[in-house]
């Protein structure tokens, strides 16, 4: 039997670069830098005093306020992207049987500020009750996010939330795909978001020494490839991707961004946190997927990197393609837009997801930014897009996103013929 297309019918996002798609693309093809001080909170005891915020974000412009009181941020980016992607697909209104319509959304830390919140009030508090509110468990649960989408438009099909550290919403698309083309689904939300930029977010991450450091100068910290990278910059916000299986969509008269045709996931089965120096694991991923597309190695024209701005995680992924692409590996166009963003966490996939989906609609890859001296470690015929966006025809794209525990996942995007 034939293996049912599936298809993007509509994309939505906000994010450190714009609250919506078209301020994102935008941002991506200038080259902009979403890092900064942090203004959210105070930062005099945190060792790292940045990060990429979502600019000017206020839930109350989106949320009535007894809303915001149960909603956790990444609940409250998951349901403000998914409003931009249902309403950019046409699915309001449409005639759907909601049965068939499912959501799959992925977060690596869900709700990491409401715990901290109510935690931090019971130990200042002058009672020994453990009084917290009734909305804790509901705002922390990593599937919330999920749950509360297909509460606001009624979809009754395939729901849970996947959870695999940064590579949790690309996880998330896989898992949607499979759902597509197995029949159990015609229509999928799907993405990733997270809000975890907060006083215990970047000082867990500190005391990894995960983060970068560089108070004197923050707009260059996330600097993927450079030689003086000292750990990533954790961003926040929130990327859904409408999938959709490709007769349902055209019966509908839907348009279409592009289809997924390749989706591949693998475990390095090495450290809970560092990469397998040789990449193996990101080159056996890559590999999968490009088994399930079915398309040679040669045919992929540009990758958005997983590409952190950590010291061991960017060489290994680039090794891994050279070991997956060999020469072509040099003829491609390769980019980390974390660069910009900074790192989403379990959003990451997804924001770059629609990343690639830019390079293929608009043929402009985003750039890399912030390399002022390459590492000697990496191969400098690697086409890294730096400082500016490049224009080419972009037919596949590969995004990449790998996540602490060595669980990998890569999808692969086709453009719409």
């Amino acid at each position: 039997m034939e293996r049912r297309r599936v298809v993007i019918t509509g994309i939505g996002t906000i994010n450190p670069l714009g609250h919506n798609v078209e301020e994102y693309f935008a941002a991506l093809e200038a080259g902009e830098n979403g890092v900064d001080f942090v203004k959210g909170f105070d930062t005099t005891n945190n060792k790292t005093k940045f990060a990429a915020e979502i600019k000017n974000y206020n839930p109350e412009d989106y949320f009535e306020r007894k809303e915001v009181r149960k909603l956790d941020v990444f609940t409250q980016y998951a349901l403000i992207s998914t409003e931009e992607a249902v309403r950019d697909a046409g699915l309001e209104g449409a005639e759907l049987d909601k049965n068939r319509v499912g959501v799959i959304w992925g977060a690596g830390i869900g709700g990491i500020n409401a715990i901290y919140d109510e935690i931090s009030a019971y130990c200042h508090s002058e009672s020994d009750v453990p009084r917290f509110s009734p909305f804790l468990i509901l705002k922390m649960l990593t599937n919330m996010a999920a749950g509360h989408i297909s509460l606001k438009y009624g979809y009754k099909g395939p729901g849970f939330s996947t959870v695999s550290a940064c590579s949790s919403s690309t996880h998330s698309i896989v898992s949607a795909v499979d759902q597509i083309r197995l029949g159990r689904a015609d229509v999928m939300i799907t993405g990733g978001s997270e809000g975890a930029v907060s006083v215990v977010g970047l000082g867990s991450f500190n005391s990894m020494m995960a983060l970068s450091t560089r108070n004197d100068d923050p707009k260059t910290a996330s600097r993927p490839y450079d030689k003086d990278r000292d750990g990533f910059v954790m961003g926040e916000g929130g990327g859904t991707l409408v999938l959709e299986e490709l007769e349902h969509a055209k019966a509908r008269g839907a348009k279409i961004y592009a289809e997924i045709v390749g989706v591949g996931m693998s475990s390095d089965a090495y450290h809970v946190t560092a990469p397998e120096p040789e990449g193996e694991g990101a080159s056996y991923c890559m590999e999968c997927a490009l088994r399930d597309a079915g398309i040679a190695p040669e045919e992929v024209d540009y990758i958005n990197t997983h590409g952190t701005s950590t010291p061991l995680g960017d060489v290994a992924e680039l090794k891994g393609i050279v070991k997956t692409f060999g020469d072509h590996a040099y003829k491609m166009n390769i980019s980390s837009t974390k660069s910009m963003t900074g790192h989403l966490l379990g959003g990451a996939g997804a924001v770059e997801a629609l990343a690639a989906i830019m390079a293929i609609t608009k043929g402009i890859i985003p750039p890399t930014i912030n390399i002022q001296e390459l590492d000697p470690a990496i191969d400098p015929r690697l086409n890294l897009t730096r400082d500016v966006a490049q224009r080419r025809e972009v037919r596949y794209a590969l995004s990449n996103t790998f996540g602490f525990g060595g669980q990998n996942s890569t999808i692969i995007l086709k453009k719409y013929e």
